[in-house]
């Protein structure tokens, strides 16, 4: 019996909300502040896809989920389904579902979002991907194994979707990690009340069941080069997925001053380093009472909140745009204000002010206001004249954006841009032969689903380099006439067979 056709009139018309953990008391723990659909929420919620014929959602998505397809599968409550359809394509849907900018993304395009709230699919996706984690499911595919080597540098989200589809392709796949633990920003730069620890550890579990093998404590570049791995080491194609963890200020006076840090120091101490649980871990922390965190992208909302639980008495945003020009997603910045952030817009910090013991004790700001738009789209900040304050503070955090970490283009002859971030073609090769590189160590800051689009990506390149077939890819090879195929197979295939030397 053929179902009824949905519109936008017959499906619920409300967006299902999320259960949380109310402001009070979420403050005082690092347990997950978005709690997760129940089975009812994810049903209703499903129901209000309309399965559009041209799917726009799947085109926002970098890696191109079939998003209409695993959502139809949780309406059918076939939930391994689902998760199958999500996993061909995102092997990480528990934390992409977490930590995806979906309204920019996905929801972003959704036809329902033309006249209602956008369907929630990282909410259902998230849904899913922690069913599969309680549930223990995991897609191992049979892998028929060549005898290529590769390495990947970095074990974040661009590395482990490049390490997973050469894993799939048969290759030999070592992860270098210069952290104690494998995750990359997943571990240290998000926080467990956004992505819990947990969940990232039984996703790279699921890789290790592909085989790849993890070897942290490796810093390439130092231990070793990217030349002496294609050489001695005996990999026959690298990927470099290094992230862009080099931390930027601002250049005003006093940024040397004691209680002054860079957001990825501040986040790396209190998550992958187990600080906020001093004195149980040993990692020194000296959180400051009064906080004043620079910038407004989803970084400065991680490390305010993170002040907040452990013990600041009062937490600032100085950002010197408008809160419709903060980069941080609507919901993270939702969040810090239920939980007490003060935000101060339109703000530029001039000058931070020292004690007698060279502490920082303040910070003279200045107000601004918005003039035309800049190179970035948004309208650049002008000072207001006269209009200097100072801010009382004893810890500033500086959460302004990244650069690319020099390491790797000071000990390899890899071809940078005069931003120092590594330049590749098309394909994401790099100006060594069998070197690729892809996520935010070529494109500069961006999300976890778009780098791993470019781990990914560069792993289709690589596959072509290495010369193996690229089964997720439906191609004519070279020279290969359509008309003259036998059967569907092409003319430079007939006749082969796979022989096996002993």
């Amino acid at each position: 019996m053929a179902t009824k056709k949905k519109t936008i009139r017959s499906i619920p018309q409300a967006r299902t909300p999320m259960p949380e953990q109310a402001p009070e008391q979420r403050v005082t723990n690092f347990d997950e502040v978005a709690m997760g659909y129940r089975l009812e929420d994810a049903l209703v919620e499903a129901q209000r896809c309309l399965d559009c014929a041209d799917q726009p959602c799947v085109r926002g998505c970098p890696v191109g989920i079939d998003i209409p397809g695993f959502i139809k599968k949780i309406e059918a409550k076939n939930f391994h389904g689902a998760y199958d359809v999500i996993t061909d394509t995102n092997l990480l849907p528990s934390v992409c579902g977490r930590v995806c900018p979906q309204e920019n993304q996905c929801e972003g395009v959704c036809t329902v979002g033309e006249s209602l709230e956008p369907v929630a699919i990282g909410r259902l996706e998230r849904y899913v991907g922690d069913m599969a984690i309680a549930e223990g499911w995991a897609n191992i595919p049979y892998i028929e194994r060549t005898r290529f080597k590769v390495g990947i540098v970095g074990s974040g989200p661009a590395g482990m979707a490049c390490a997973a589809d050469m894993a799939k392709a048969g290759c030999e796949v070592t992860v270098f990690e210069a952290f104690h633990e494998p995750g990359g920003v997943l571990k240290y730069g998000i926080p467990d009340f956004r992505l819990p620890n947990s969940v990232v550890d039984v996703e790279i579990g699921k890789l290790q069941q592909l085989g790849i093998k993890f070897e942290c404590n490796t810093l390439v570049g130092r231990l070793f080069t990217v030349e002496q791995m294609l050489g001695e080491m005996g990999f026959h194609a690298v990927f470099i997925g290094t992230g862009a963890g080099y931390p930027s200020f601002m250049g005003i006076p006093g940024e040397s001053l004691g209680g002054v840090l860079s957001a990825n120091e501040w986040l790396t101490r209190c998550n992958l380093m187990r600080g906020r649980d001093f004195p149980a871990f040993d990692t020194p922390l000296q959180p400051g009472k009064r906080v004043a965190v620079i910038g407004a992208g989803n970084t400065a909302m991680d490390a305010m909140r993170v002040s907040l639980r452990v013990g600041a008495e009062k937490v600032y945003c100085v950002y010197r745009r408008s809160a419709a020009e903060a980069p941080a997603r609507a919901e993270e910045i939702h969040h810090a204000q239920q939980e007490g952030i003060e935000f101060l817009w339109l703000t530029s910090p001039l000058e931070l002010l020292g004690d007698e013991k060279k502490n920082v004790r303040g910070m003279r700001c200045e107000r601004m206001e918005l003039g035309e738009p800049d190179a970035s789209g948004r309208r650049k900040p002008v000072p207001v004249p006269d209009s200097a304050f100072e801010l009382e503070t004893d810890m500033v955090v500086f959460a302004i954006g990244t650069n690319a970490n020099p390491i790797l283009g000071q000990t390899s002859g890899l071809k940078l841009n005069k931003r120092g971030y590594i330049e590749t073609d098309d394909s994401l090769a790099t100006s060594i032969a069998g070197v690729y590189a892809g996520g935010d160590i070529v494109t500069g800051a961006a999300t976890v689903i778009q780098a791993m689009g470019a781990g990914r990506k560069a792993a289709r390149g690589m596959k072509a380099y290495l010369g193996l077939r690229d089964t997720d890819g439906v191609y004519t090879p070279p020279g290969d006439d359509p008309g003259a195929r036998l059967f569907g197979i092409p003319r430079s295939e007939r006749g082969y067979a796979r022989v096996h030397l002993a």
